[in-house]
């Protein structure tokens, strides 16, 4: 039984990478078109049609999966709980005034481990404008918590992010040409599940 646990284990984990292998920039639902050439509210100069490429997103290294165990000290495949991984992504940038506003899309999907169970899910997924170059500069960092529900019976659950607006100052130049949005999963801002209490039997009366 447990030989095929652990296949069926590693079998979801290499569907999740197939799902995920090649995929970057795509189309979102949700996510096209970002405007329709005009600006929004009543001040039709507001916005403007943006004339600088849109900041490319890219998957921080070593933050594209995050897997967690029932047991911190045992990462083996059966103490697996969950794995979630980023699959693809699409952004769009407006320009009002001096500020750059990104929308930036992720699709990913969440594979229940042999430890795992049906249930909401709190996944934190960072999202961070970087100023690239010899001493890279943090612009603007958010983090989301993306609340996905596996239902009874499914072995794993696709899911969609739409941040909205990722807003910073328009840099000076083509300084703009440099910066990226870097996107992964946040392990120090995972909330810990609520467990059952554990029952504990009845205390004995000593008798009169």
């Amino acid at each position: 039984m447990r030989g095929v646990l652990e296949y069926r284990t590693l079998a979801a984990l290499a569907a999740l990478g197939l799902a995920l292998a090649g995929c970057s920039m795509s189309s979102i639902p949700g996510m096209s078109p970002l405007f329709t050439g005009g600006a929004t509210g009543t001040d039709a100069s507001a916005a403007a049609i943006p004339s600088f490429e849109c900041p490319g997103v890219d998957v921080r290294s070593g933050a594209g999966t995050l897997a967690i165990s029932a047991n911190a000290a045992d990462q083996s495949p059966m103490n697996m709980r969950y794995q979630v991984g980023i699959g693809q992504t699409a952004r769009e940038c407006k320009l009002v005034g001096s500020t750059v506003t990104m929308k930036v899309g992720i699709q990913g999907r969440v594979v229940l481990g042999p430890a795992g169970m049906p249930g909401q899910l709190d996944v934190p997924m960072r999202f961070a404008v970087v100023h690239e170059g010899p001493d890279p500069k943090t612009i603007v960092t958010k983090l989301h918590r993306i609340q996905v529900v596996v239902p009874e019976g499914a072995p794993n659950v696709a899911f969609t992010l739409i941040e909205e607006e990722l807003s910073f100052p328009m840099p000076r130049g083509g300084d703009i040409d440099s910066y990226i949005v870097y996107i992964g999963f946040d392990p120090n801002a995972v909330r810990e599940q609520p467990r059952r209490p554990e029952r504990r039997p009845p205390a004995r009366r000593n008798p009169a």
